[in-house]
């Protein structure tokens, strides 16, 4: 599942823009069979950014399982029969795992992760959290409105570079053509996920390759987190 080349060391942005041999730029990694190869991971993303709440709980499963959806839809605040559609469908994407010994069955999903060295681009489960964070935070579905999934993911690195003291809020805003109030609700708000990630996400660094353990982030002992974490571990 995971599209990450670990002998590809990663840059200051997130990602290594350089072609190495054997990466992605020579004969055999433009070859149909390696396209072929990527389409799961590609149609996957597609599947996660194009609907926010299923997201939601792809990465609920993913921080949080094994888990049950009883416990989904206790944690998550679903019905039950919305949160039996959105698991099937997630193991229909072959992005949960669903053990069929147990009742209920136990719920598990791989950290999905898509690193594009050409881009940079970076997708790993604290980006998918962040935008699913959308779904239940006004502040971001407003940002997601007006300024779509890139500037959200510029946010989240600005935010996490702010809270490594490595910049101000201010001059992120204006790298990123975002108005100053909209960095500080942004950064408020991805508190939380980058605290939940920097956890859980095991492809953190690929964000945060230079400041994931420099940042000054919420107490997740005392913060809400989203998805939040299991009531009984509060």
């Amino acid at each position: 599942m995971t599209e990450i080349d670990d002998d590809n060391p990663v840059s200051d942005g997130g990602v290594d823009t350089r072609a190495s041999p054997g990466g992605l730029l020579d004969e055999s990694g433009l070859s149909p069979e390696r396209f072929a190869e990527n389409t799961l991971g590609l149609d996957t993303l597609a599947t996660l950014l194009n609907n926010p709440p299923l997201t939601r709980v792809y990465a609920y499963i993913c921080y949080w399982g094994p888990t049950t959806v009883p416990e989904v839809v206790e944690e998550l605040d679903l019905s039950k029969s919305t949160a039996y559609e959105y698991v099937d469908r997630l193991v229909e994407c072959e992005l949960v795992d669903r053990e069929e010994s147990t009742r209920p069955g136990e719920l598990t999903a791989d950290p999905v992760a898509v690193v594009d060295p050409l881009g940079p681009a970076v997708v790993t489960p604290t980006v998918l959290h962040a935008f699913a964070l959308g779904e239940i935070d006004d502040d971001v579905a407003f940002f997601l409105d007006r300024h779509g999934l890139g500037t959200l993911v510029a946010g989240l690195r600005g935010a996490g570079l702010y809270y490594a003291g490595r910049t101000t809020q201010r001059s992120v805003a204006a790298e990123i053509q975002i108005r100053d109030t909209e960095m500080m609700l942004l950064t408020e708000a991805l508190g939380p996920v980058l605290a939940v990630g920097r956890d859980h996400d095991p492809h953190f660094e690929y964000l945060f390759p230079d400041v994931a353990s420099e940042m000054d982030l919420p107490d997740l002992t005392t913060t809400a987190t989203t998805p939040p974490a299991p009531s009984e571990a509060e």
